[in-house]
Parts: structure tokens; sequence; C-alpha cells
């Protein structure tokens, strides 16, 4: 298929800026599947779709204040640090802006939000080829522990702000949210709230947790003419034992497993992949690039929210919207349409849709 089949125009103004609404009050439009039919609703109505044996499946990954700002050691010239993934102790892959400046060798001093200068420095030691700097950092037994004093939530680029609000940073993270490692929060989990999930378990059905740690791909768009030719970048994930045990046992039984969002449905479908159709505890990475077509093997429904246009998320949205087919694409390309009548809002911050 071609990236331009999963292009759609998308007015500014539902584009989602702000954290509000308030968990759970977002609207929430529902796809069928087997008909393509659509009906309006509410977040909050969520829990009077699932039933009792169902398994919910959540992605418990925390979001790191992994945005970082320093000064070149020797120029004095400024540098923004995106922590991506971390190699070893003080030892980080990094997009670095501007790019160009940060040379192997250049020691940058790393900042407070407020401009202040600290003892801790970072150390470009190489460049990989997607041009990914490879930091070292000194003046910190880990910097991870500094992460909270130094680094800002790294949200999302189409989301403006003038500074970052301590609003932003309790609210772009999932109640949930337990295993820091992330660098865009899980989307779809930002609706939930613990009184939401208590209703949940309450009606029977089971919760279970993965883990995949979000990398920047996910904020890009694929710029490959064909869906072949894109390459996923990888992250990394855990599937721990209970969570294994408990969706074997309920696809065994009929009963359904539920995906919140789409970084949980690759954790499980890689992992099936592997296994011939069965789950078992697994950690390592993930670069399944899940598309039409596509057929799943886990996931019997999946919640969402409605995502950037040529984005490899609504790529995997169309193909699990008409499993082993194509024709997935325009059913949800309808769905994005009338949700842009209905004036839903899109991304991070945005509304949600559950596929049945």
């Amino acid at each position: 298929m071609r990236t331009a089949d999963f292009n759609f125009d998308l007015p500014p103004g539902l584009i989602a800026q702000h954290p509000a609404p308030q968990r759970d009050e977002s609207k929430l439009l529902i796809l069928r599947r087997a008909d393509g039919r659509r009906e309006p609703g509410r977040f909050q109505d969520l829990p009077g779709h699932l039933h009792a044996g169902d398994v919910l499946v959540l992605n418990n990954s925390r979001v790191i204040p992994a945005r970082l700002r320093g000064t070149n050691a020797r120029t004095g010239g400024q540098f923004e640090m995106l922590l991506i993934e971390e190699n070893g102790l003080n030892d980080w892959w990094a997009m670095l802006r501007p790019g160009k400046r940060a040379r192997p060798g250049t020691q940058i001093i790393c900042h407070t939000p407020d401009g202040s200068a600290t003892t801790i420095a970072a150390t470009v030691i190489g460049v990989n080829d997607e041009g990914h700097r490879r930091l070292q950092f000194s003046g910190t037994p880990d910097i991870r522990t500094e992460l909270d004093r130094l680094g800002e939530i790294p949200l999302p680029p189409y989301i403006q702000r003038a500074g970052q609000s301590t609003e932003d940073r309790e609210r772009y993270q999932t109640v949930y949210a337990r295993e820091a490692g992330s660098v865009a929060a899980p989307t779809a989990g930002l609706h939930f709230t613990a009184e939401m999930l208590a209703q949940i378990r309450a009606r029977g059905v089971k919760i279970c947790f993965v883990t995949l740690h979000i990398g920047p791909g996910t904020f890009q768009p694929v710029k490959t003419e064909t869906l072949a030719a894109h390459k996923m970048h990888e992250e990394r994930f855990e599937l721990d034992e209970e969570t294994a045990r408990v969706v074997n046992e309920a696809r065994a039984a009929g009963r359904r497993v539920v995906a919140v969002g789409t970084t949980v449905v690759r954790v499980l479908e890689s992992v099936a992949a592997q296994n011939s159709g069965k789950l078992a505890k697994t950690s390592g990475k993930t670069g399944i690039f899940i598309h039409p077509p596509f057929s799943f093997q886990i996931v019997d429904a999946l919640l969402t929210n409605f995502h950037l246009p040529r984005s490899t998320l609504l790529m995997l949205v169309s193909a699990f919207a008409s499993p082993g087919e194509t024709r997935g694409r325009e059913m949800v390309l309808a769905a994005y349409a009338e949700a842009i009548r209905d004036r839903y809002r899109f991304f991070s911050y945005g509304d949600a849709m559950l596929l049945l």
C-alpha cells in the first residue's frame, strides 16, 4: 500500500492543545468492525462496553522528563537534548538540536529549567546512522536521579506551549504509570481515572499490564512512498508471566482481550508471532510494523485516540478495523471524517475511539 493512502486533512482547531477535558470526560466514538457502524458517546460509557471475563490490557510505562537543556562548554552555544534510549549507567542515545554542532568530543553543561548551570555535563561520544548522538554524563552517579530536577516532560511537537506547566507534568501521564522509560505517553490510557478502573474491575473485567517504552518515532509520519519501505524504530518492552497467563486463558476460553492503545497491540502481537500465537514471559525490543493487511492473533478490541495523518498508529488502527484485509483503511478514514465533522479532538489530549 502507498503511504499517501493514509493522508487526510485535519483542521488546526481540532489538534488538542490543552490538558482539558479532564480524565474520563472525553468523547468516545464506537466503531463496529463487522459492518462499519459508528456510534457517538462519552468515555464515561466505556465500562458498559466491557463484559465480565474480558481482559483489559494497559501499558504501564511512565514518561520521563527526558528533555534537557545546556550550553557548549567551549563556545556557550545552546543545545536541547532529548534522551531516547539508555545504553548503560550515564550512557544514553539522544536527539540533539542543533545536531550539526554536536560533534564527537563536544561537552555540554546541563542547565536547570530556569537556565542555571549545574556541575553535570554530557559529552558526545558517538553518532549513529539516524543522526542521534551518544552521550556520556558526568558529575552525577546516575543522570536518571537528576531528571526530575533538570528535565522537562517531552510534550509532542504539535502541542504549542510557552514553557511547561506543572499540570502537564501530571496530566501527560497515566494514573497507572509505573515503569519509567517513555518519552511519549501511551495516550489512550490518559482518559482513565482510578475510579473508572475500579468500576471496570467490579464488572468482572480482569486488568493486566505490559510495558513498552515509547520512543520519539511515535511523533513521526511515514516518509517513504510505500509502507513496505518504512522501517520502524525499535522500542523496549516487557511482558510478565502473569499477563501472559491471564491472556492465554482468556483466549482459550473464547473471552475478549481488549488492548488500550497501539503500544499494547504491538507487544501482544509481537510476542504471539514468536510463540505460535501464544504469549510467554518476554522482554526485549520490538520493531513490528502493523499495517493492512495483518492477521491479529491476540487482540479482539482496541481503545485508541485519533492519530496523525500518515502515521504508523493510523496504519495499525486501519489494519485492526478489518484484519487480514485492506478495506479497514476506508472504514477508519470514514470514522475520522465523522469525527472531524463532529469536532472530536485529535492526538495526545484528544478524544478516543473504541473498535469492537
